[in-house]
């Protein structure tokens, strides 16, 4: 049995004139990518089937590369979160009528900015030498070490509590010499929650396009005075994911 097939939607464009980005490959077809209009707010789509869509590594990246595709001619890209089809272009539209004024207030605060993402990862190594140099957390480690499993459970308890504050101050650190110099090129951030055991910083940065040379500076000039205490991991340009609100959960009729 066929099928049925939807509108599948990636980001939101402010145009009055139906645009095409070209085609993709999409759920094993090779797909048209159009726009569907309200006023000048146009959603980029493909039709697609109507079903739930699952966040799987080559999902996700047909769906950010559309996007990537529709900011090298677009200014003002309005992201729309993973796995949304609608059963109709009618449908759309009524969607985007109805995301109309929140809409119409993004176009303006995101045209000709993008998106810039920087992790901070400290190198084990390095690490490792701050802690040796911490004479109370090693004095710790020498009592817990020093006593018996039940008689050094409130010792360990300690002992990971001031590891934690250590590791935090150092995250303080990271987060006042590398992330405030770069807030001062943007016209906004965010610090994001840390993953894993050595992130110390998990930064997104809304820059205007014409700082985007300023700030690629600004990232090196910090990158040299700590490339040996820490690895940088810098993405972008992407589209406002992290300063904007909007995020549907449209299930497949």
């Amino acid at each position: 049995m066929a099928e049925d097939i939807g509108i599948y939607v990636f980001c939101c464009i402010q145009t009055e004139q139906e645009k095409h980005f070209g085609t993709i490959d999409f759920e094993g077809e090779e797909r048209e990518i159009f726009t569907v209009h309200y006023k000048d707010a146009a959603m980029v789509a493909v039709e697609a089937p109507i079903k739930i869509y699952h966040p799987k590594k080559n999902a996700l990246f047909t769906h950010q590369q559309v996007i990537s595709r529709v900011m090298e001619s677009e200014s003002s890209v309005v992201p729309i979160s993973f796995g949304n089809v609608f059963n109709t272009k009618e449908d759309t539209k009524v969607l985007i009528e109805n995301l109309y004024p929140q809409l119409a207030k993004l176009f303006g605060e995101v045209r000709n900015k993008i998106e810039i993402g920087l992790k901070v990862v400290g190198k084990k190594e390095w690490l490792e030498d701050q802690v040796q140099q911490n004479d109370k957390i090693l004095k710790q480690k020498e009592t817990v070490a020093n006593k018996s499993e039940a008689a050094g459970y409130f010792d360990r308890i300690q002992l990971g509590e001031m590891a934690r504050d250590f590791f935090t101050k150092i995250q303080q650190d990271v987060e006042e010499n590398i992330h405030t110099p770069l807030v001062e090129l943007s016209e906004a951030a965010k610090v994001n929650e840390t993953i894993g055991e050595k992130m110390l910083l998990n930064g997104a940065y809304l820059i205007d396009r014409d700082r985007e040379e300023a700030f690629d500076e600004r990232v090196n000039e910090l990158h040299e005075k700590w490339k040996d205490y820490v690895d940088f991991k810098y993405t972008g340009p992407w589209p406002a994911y992290n300063f904007i609100n909007i995020k549907l959960k449209v299930e497949a009729s």
